[in-house]
């Protein structure tokens, strides 16, 4: 009998139908993963409570909400970096419950570290790809939020193709978000966020567009990277209408 589960989640582990593993292009890369002697000691500390290794997505029967241990409204967050953002708005989100994907395993080990100081229990963080999960793990309307903050700009021309933010993503993301729900979004490059304007307002969707900064992110480390490199920050809303 033929496996009937879903194909992995775990990147470049597709395969095609007589076997082969397929070339995919994706929108992050795996940087290095060598720890600090602290995020050394987080991922020892929170690894095992917030963080699920990758293959527990295949696994008969997960889900999601089994993740948390309880039922609460989700907001995901695509590329959290090394948590700033993550650790400080699900701190004022206590009512719900927030999963980080991230693939640079330094940046969750640091993320980690920042939950458990802060003593959260509503984030868990997830290094699976986060396109395929939020096809395959992420129910239609369910999303009480999603956040794309500074995602991979791949600057150079021939990388595009890779960004993140393209119309395919657009109407799956669409799709998962609860009418009313929020879309943000953050960018340092210019270009990606008049793409992200193009390609989101083409969205039917979602209604929105370039807003003031949110108050509520906090000014990262890596934003006050573009600040000093005099890259202007565009902030995004929008938000899946109403049916």
């Amino acid at each position: 009998m033929p496996d009937e589960r879903v194909r992995p989640a775990r990147p470049h582990h597709k395969l095609t139908d007589d076997g082969r593993r397929m070339r995919e292009v994706l929108t992050y890369s795996r940087r290095g993963s060598r720890f600090t002697p602290k995020q050394a000691q987080a991922w020892e500390d929170y690894a095992e409570r917030f963080w699920l290794p990758d293959e527990a997505v295949d696994e008969p029967g997960f889900s999601l909400a089994g993740m948390f241990g309880r039922t609460a409204p989700l907001v995901v967050e695509i590329g959290s970096g090394i948590g700033e953002s993550t650790v400080e708005l699900a701190s004022a989100r206590p009512d719900h419950d927030v999963l980080a994907f991230e693939v640079w395993r330094p940046g969750v080990a640091e993320t980690l570290r920042r939950i458990g100081e802060a003593g959260l229990t509503n984030v868990r963080m997830l290094s699976v790809d986060a396109v395929w999960s939020m096809q395959q793990l992420v129910e239609p309307d369910s999303l009480a939020g999603l956040w794309v903050f500074f995602p991979d700009p791949w600057h150079k021309k021939k990388h595009h193709k890779r960004r993140l933010v393209t119309p395919e993503f657009a109407a799956l993301a669409a799709s998962r978000l609860a009418p009313g729900a929020e879309w943000r979004l953050a960018t340092d490059w210019s270009d990606y966020a008049e793409q992200m304007v193009e390609v989101l307002d083409a969205e039917p969707l979602l209604t929105g567009g370039v807003v003031e900064r949110w108050a509520e992110r906090p000014v990262t480390k890596f934003e006050r990277k573009g600040l000093a490199k005099d890259r202007e920050i565009t902030d995004l809303l929008y938000r899946r209408v109403e049916q």
